[in-house]
């Protein structure tokens, strides 16, 4: 005979399953509510980032405009302090200024990134550190120069002085030398001593004699000692002799000399010479007028080295018969 369950074991099992049912509704319901409570966390989460991201960007872009504008002040106050060091460096300025002017556009831009402003940045900086080096090399190679213009204005004025001294003592040397050769020239000049003229009258198979008497006067023979002296050196010496006749003129100009004095001066006749040192010279040699010979006074002087070193005097008297 089969056995079936009583109403009575029927009922506690009917109960169990309302349990189980119960606690998979509130199991369900508890994970729903995490779930919406985890995605809404993971949803505030991803905007506060969001909002932080914002944020950082503007506040990065405000970093960046600050840098910038720090930056290009510097940069402008250097530009204007070494204008003068430019030169060559003109062409890195004007990149430099054209970066600057790109990046203040950019930065007035709102879409513009903040990869893109920190590259600009990037390049900014770079040109203006070479920039600044170069302003820097040209500072030093300028010191250098002004260290050797300075080097050389004090050697140039040395330099200056010691011409000047140079100078100064080659002229005092000149001077003293000068001094010396005129004192030379003075002691080699020679001297005419025992002066003595003598009137002739020539006749015409030769003979001659001595008159006093102008109309019979043919020549005069001038003659004169050359003094010993130990200074002048041996060689050819010349003497000018000066004629001058009673009216005051010069007779039979054969040509010039200038004296000590600077004057240029006429003679009558130029005699050469053969000197020996140490020894005295005797001189003589006839003059002829080229004319008439006339009562009075004829001066004879002798020059030598624009010195006068002789002078005397032949009076020729009236013709007559005595």
């Amino acid at each position: 005979m089969a056995n079936f369950p009583s109403a009575s074991s029927q009922a506690p099992q009917k109960k169990d399953n309302h349990k189980i049912v119960y606690g998979i509704l509130i199991g369900a319901l508890v994970l729903s509510w995490a779930f919406f409570f985890y995605h809404n966390g993971q949803k505030n989460e991803a905007i506060t980032q969001k909002e932080t991201q914002i944020t950082n960007v503007a506040s990065a872009r405000d970093s960046i405009k600050a840098v910038f504008e720090k930056i290009s002040t510097a940069f402008d106050s250097s530009s204007k302090v070494n204008v003068q060091l430019e030169g060559s460096l003109t062409g890195k300025n004007n990149d430099i200024k054209a970066l600057q002017t790109k990046i203040g556009v950019a930065l007035a831009k709102k879409n513009t990134s903040d990869a893109e402003l920190r590259k600009m940045m990037k390049e900014y900086n770079e040109k203006i550190a070479s920039y600044l080096t170069d302003i820097t090399k040209l500072k030093e190679e300028n010191a250098k120069l002004d260290s050797s213009n300075k080097q050389l204005s004090t050697e140039k004025e040395k330099l200056t002085v010691d011409k000047k001294t140079l100078e100064d003592n080659l002229t005092t040397t000149q001077g003293e030398k000068k001094v010396l050769e005129d004192k030379v020239d003075v002691a080699t000049t020679l001297h005419a001593s025992n002066i003595n003229v003598v009137a002739f009258d020539v006749k015409s198979n030769g003979k001659e004699k001595e008159t006093t008497k102008a109309t019979h006067a043919s020549l005069f023979r001038i003659s004169c000692n050359i003094d010993e002296n130990r200074i002048a050196v041996n060689g050819k010496k010349n003497l000018y002799v000066i004629v001058t006749k009673p009216d005051g003129k010069v007779s039979g100009i054969e040509g010039t000399f200038t004296d000590r004095d600077g004057a240029e001066k006429s003679y009558t006749n130029k005699v050469e010479i053969d000197y020996e040192q140490g020894k005295i010279i005797p001189v003589s040699f006839n003059w002829k007028p080229g004319e008439k010979f006339v009562t009075g006074n004829y001066k004879i002087e002798i020059y030598n080295n624009g010195f006068k070193i002789g002078e005397t005097a032949k009076n020729l008297r009236k013709g007559g018969l005595f």
